[in-house]
């Protein structure tokens, strides 16, 4: 069911399977009488077309993603993997469809983007409704301790008015205790450890070996100057991660990934440094929503706008910072300042 093609050096197809042209829905004289370039999406095409240069070059295509126009007018997402043959001066390739994979990440991101605020809205309200319940609470305590006990004859009202303070207080220990179990837990979720960082590096690096190895990657990292940082391990194992992932997929057309990773420790401050060679992003154009869920800066390829976003909440819910200094083909630099 795979979609197979053979592509000249021209920009046409040579021959399509079945398979491709049932999905999507051009018959086999349509598909080879055009440019292959006008069957993909228009914001994909240039992108597309500088990859389509590395293969003229003689480099293999592996793990690219486009999407095209169907003849319905649907959109049909690609992952392609193609070899030239420079002396045929044809070009093979297979598809797969990933439509409904991308549609289920998309609908992913969507609900983590409404838990994630009601995540919030729900833990601000405990907050706040401490807060007011409190001082309520506190003014009913006060006003009945302000009653003259000794000036009320009756049995009965006098007894009314000691289960009254007896009911306020119960509440409000009940209250606090509820709310002390909340801190306790969020305590209990970011509870500290003794991190090495090459430790959690070459983890991350061996897991992704092949992902670097085949997208000719280099990484050189100096951990010499802070070797640990008192942090989490499993977020500083998701921060190489998702930087690494991302500048492999976003590197530049034709140039190897170059990645440096350093640490630092001056006057007390701790700090990581990760730069990369890439494609870079235009910080004009960003207006701060770099770092915010579902967001997507680098031409809507495969991006789910979660890997920065998880970033910079592993970083900031420790209470450190994050920063990204960036230019268009010039490469980004992200600096990681640690609580002290």
């Amino acid at each position: 069911m795979d979609c197979l093609c053979i592509a000249d050096y021209n920009g046409y197809f040579v021959n399509i399977n079945p398979a491709f042209i049932s999905l999507l829905g051009y018959t086999e004289e349509e598909l080879n009488s055009k440019l292959i370039s006008d069957f993909i999406y228009h914001e994909d095409k240039e992108r597309t077309a500088s990859y389509r240069k590395r293969l003229m070059s003689n480099v293999p295509l592996v793990n690219f993603e486009n999407r095209y126009v169907s003849k319905s007018g649907s959109i049909v997402w690609f992952h392609w993997t193609a070899i030239p043959l420079e002396n045929e001066q044809l070009i093979y390739a297979i598809a797969k469809d990933i439509t409904h994979t991308k549609e289920l990440e998309k609908e992913r991101i969507s609900h983590l983007n409404q838990l994630s605020k009601v995540n919030k809205k729900l833990k601000q309200q405990n907050y706040s409704t401490s807060h007011d319940l409190r001082s309520p609470l506190n003014n009913l305590i006060s006003l009945v301790s302000l009653i003259d006990m000794t000036k009320i004859h009756d049995a009965d009202t006098s007894e009314i008015l000691s289960l009254i303070k007896l009911s306020a207080e119960g509440l409000k220990n009940t209250m606090n205790s509820y709310i002390d179990s909340f801190k306790e837990e969020d305590v209990h979720d970011t509870a500290l450890e003794e991190v090495d960082l090459k430790i959690v590096f070459d983890k991350v690096k061996s897991s992704i070996g092949a992902l670097i190895q085949r997208a000719g990657t280099e990484i050189n990292v100096d951990f010499s100057t802070m070797e640990t940082i008192h942090f989490k391990s499993i977020y500083m194992e998701s921060i190489f991660l998702n930087l690494i992932t991302n500048s492999i997929k976003y590197a530049k057309p034709s140039v190897p990934p170059l990645i440096k990773i350093t640490s630092s420790q001056e006057n007390g401050e701790k700090k990581l440094t990760y730069t990369d060679n890439g494609r870079g992003f235009d910080m004009n154009k960003m207006d701060g929503r770099i770092f915010k869920l579902n967001q997507e800066f680098q031409g809507k390829e495969d991006s789910a706008g979660v890997g920065l976003y998880l970033v910079h909440e592993q970083v900031t819910s420790l209470g450190g910072r994050i920063t990204l200094d960036s230019e268009i083909n010039q490469g980004s630099t992200f600096t990681i300042l640690f609580k002290p």
